[in-house]
């Protein structure tokens, strides 16, 4: 009895622990209905900020709407959404990025007939003029602002593009394009970036060399992760939310995670931390 009465304290003190982090983003009850199926069924999300947060679940859980529901791509049909004390359930994507969220591979498209530092320099450019889609007017004095041109190559230089800057992005390899688009989210200075399956479709090699630019460029931002690789989610994560059919079916650190039974049956399949 003494046993359990100390573990019942231990994971009281735990909860103390994260409920007194500040939260850089938190939902309440939100939800994004289709008829009578839920995507999103009222969800209580919360990451602190700083940490690297990952969301994980079967295919159908609901990742992707929740992140397309928190970077503005759709509207939620109930509940609100909190960024730094702000609602900004209703701003829409290009809004957001001056709150300061990126999303990953989908805040904007790499533009294949542009350079890569023309690619950068625009999302550079962007958030200095405050839009995203005057491609016309944020490329016409291309060269003439110095300090934007210094911010492009030094991001370029980062994810190790500089020698490649003035190479069409459509040149790019596959492994190089997701350097480009981890470029073009670094130039708008987020707070918080949303990266949907960064290292899809990649080798073993790849997927880490990736993941540890990610590491490196972002390590001053918080970081909202939805990837398949339950192995690359154990190592990377402070945290690890299980969606299951739209709900929330775990939250808690990773070794938290590879001990909850329920997440073992619905999704993990017998992964241990082990």
């Amino acid at each position: 009895m003494a046993t359990t009465d100390q573990s019942d304290t231990d994971r009281s003190a735990a909860s103390t622990d994260n409920t007194a982090r500040s939260a850089i983003l938190r939902t309440d009850g939100l939800a994004k209905l289709y008829g009578e199926l839920a995507a999103v069924d009222y969800v209580d999300f919360s990451v602190a900020e700083g940490d690297f947060h990952s969301v994980i679940g079967p295919n159908g859980a609901g990742k992707t709407t929740l992140l397309d529901l928190i970077t503005g791509g759709r509207k939620p049909t109930a509940g609100s959404i909190y960024f730094d004390g702000e609602d900004i359930s209703d701003l829409d994507s290009d809004e957001l990025v001056h709150e300061g969220i990126a999303r990953s591979f989908q805040i904007t498209s790499v533009l294949d007939g542009l350079s890569v530092f023309e690619n950068v320099r625009l999302a550079t450019q962007a958030v200095e003029y405050g839009s995203l889609s005057k491609v016309d007017t944020l490329l016409r004095s291309v060269g003439s602002h110095d300090v934007i041109d210094e911010q492009t190559n030094s991001i370029l230089r980062q994810v190790g593009l500089d020698d490649q800057a003035q190479l069409p992005a459509q040149n790019l390899s596959y492994g190089d394009r997701r350097k480009l688009e981890i470029g073009i989210v670094l130039a708008t200075d987020p707070k918080l970036v949303l990266l949907d399956e960064p290292t899809a479709g990649m080798s073993i090699d790849k997927k880490h060399e990736t993941i540890d630019l990610i590491e490196d460029v972002l390590a001053d931002a918080t970081v909202i992760l939805v990837e398949h690789d339950v192995e690359l989610v154990m190592q990377l994560s402070d945290q690890i939310t299980v969606l299951h059919q739209g709900q929330i079916l775990a939250d808690g650190t990773p070794e938290e995670i590879a001990d909850n039974q329920e997440v073992q049956d619905a999704y993990l399949g017998g992964h241990s931390n082990e």
